[in-house]
């Protein structure tokens, strides 16, 4: 399975090059962006992030200190504005009461407490958490998402059945776990999944992976 997921890697990499992801200014603005890109496309949340710098709300205190339904008439384009709206403030609540407001400190706890944290916070799943832990914090935990699961089904590396945890641990126990391979592994998995292996009518001829089918 090593040379197997390892062989992707590269011929991914080859094919698109490093993906630079994830595209913010700073951690926390990584960490905004895994909550609002719930549901929606990355383009939606780069208009809500800007609207949130315009208003001067990104930041933990900018965001904290808002109103709810200010941050959510900021946040609009990303879609169920109300509800994610919500979430930023569960979140922020978070933050504050464990951490201080403190990214610094966030960082510094273990990253598995740190995920079961999370995970305890209202409106983060596990790809949101994992997300956070990967691309904000530099921590090394592999981040599954649709199009992994996608992927990884056709080529016929995981079940029908596979879980979430299944899958991430399919990449944890069989390549190194290192911060900058999981994230651009990923990164490339969701390039294919947008450009190739789509949900209907894959287009499987040219597709960097077509001869490990």
């Amino acid at each position: 399975m090593n040379k197997r997921l390892t062989r992707i890697y590269r011929k991914l990499y080859a094919v698109f090059g490093p993906q630079c992801w994830w595209p913010a200014d700073t951690p926390f603005e990584v960490m905004v962006g895994a909550i609002l890109t719930q549901n929606t496309n990355w383009g939606n949340v780069e208009k809500a992030v800007a609207n949130l710098k315009k208003e001067k709300l990104l930041s933990p205190r900018g965001l904290l200190r808002a109103p709810l339904s200010k941050i959510a008439r900021s946040i609009r384009p990303s879609g169920y504005y109300n509800i994610k709206a919500g979430r930023l403030k569960e979140f922020l609540g978070f933050l504050c009461k464990s951490y201080q407001g403190s990214i610094k400190k966030m960082a510094s706890q273990d990253h598995w407490q740190l995920r079961r944290q999370l995970l305890a916070v209202k409106g983060i799943g596990e790809e949101t958490a994992d997300s956070i832990l990967l691309y904000s914090l530099s921590k090394p935990v592999f981040v599954v998402d649709a199009y992994t699961r996608r992927i990884l089904l056709r080529h016929r590396l995981i079940k029908k059945e596979a879980g979430y945890q299944d899958i991430q641990n399919l990449f944890m126990e069989n390549i190194k776990n290192r911060v900058k391979l999981f994230n651009e592994y990923h990164a490339l998995l969701v390039r294919l999944g947008k450009e190739f292996c789509f949900k209907n009518n894959p287009r499987c001829r040219g597709c960097p992976l077509e001869d490990e089918r």
